[in-house]
């Protein structure tokens, strides 16, 4: 999904603002509620995207159309109930809030006010390509923060609701985690494509039908 398009990397860089704000917003938030100071005596309760934003990843999402942010840290021991389950939830909240603002913005796209536009033809996007790249960034970061891999949330996720036998049987993978996702970035978009553009384009139909 490389594009070096004046007009997406505009159109991305002002989504990815809102995208990855809310989505760690909504970590800290979830923490927060369930008993963890963690995020907020580190300042992570903000709308102030400096706070959330990591290089790397914001560099990806820009030009490759998938990244990550500045993880938020929580203290699994904080948060009240079973530590795993309510980690679980914490780790779900991101993912959930992409969904919920991909499907808000989808709403323009039913009641026939805007078309999808992929693109634009100048230097700035246009408000249809805008939203659509909003859409479209929503769920990618969705679906790829919901892989199953170590320090993705879909790994927190997994580990929260499997017994735990089995979830500690996991534990092993965390130290390879950060490993396992290069190798799938570098396999190129044949794999993401499965894991992540396959559950994209059929959410998106579903929403948008485009």
């Amino acid at each position: 999904m490389l594009d070096l398009n004046p007009a997406t990397i505009i159109a991305r860089a002002v989504v990815l603002l809102v995208a990855f704000t809310f989505h760690e917003l909504s970590h800290a938030v979830t923490a927060d509620y369930l008993g963890d100071p963690t995020a907020r005596r580190l300042g992570r309760i903000t709308l102030n995207p400096l706070a959330h934003l990591d290089p790397i990843g914001t560099l990806l999402l820009l030009v490759a159309g998938f990244g990550w942010a500045k993880p938020v840290p929580v203290n699994p021991y904080n948060l009240r109930g079973n530590p795993r389950t309510s980690m679980a939830l914490v780790a779900a909240a991101g993912p959930i809030s992409n969904l919920i603002m991909a499907t808000v913005f989808a709403l323009p796209f039913r009641l026939n006010l805007v078309n999808f536009a992929p693109g634009s033809s100048g230097i700035l996007p246009s408000p249809d390509h805008l939203m659509s790249e909003f859409i479209t960034i929503n769920l990618l970061l969705a679906f790829f923060n919901l892989i199953p891999i170590p320090p993705l949330d879909g790994y927190k996720i997994l580990y929260g609701l499997l017994p735990p036998q089995m979830a500690f049987k996991l534990e092993p993978l965390e130290q390879y985690g950060f490993l396992i996702l290069l190798i799938l970035v570098m396999l190129g978009q044949g794999v993401l494509g499965l894991l992540i553009g396959t559950p994209v384009l059929l959410t998106r139909y579903i929403l948008i039908g485009a």
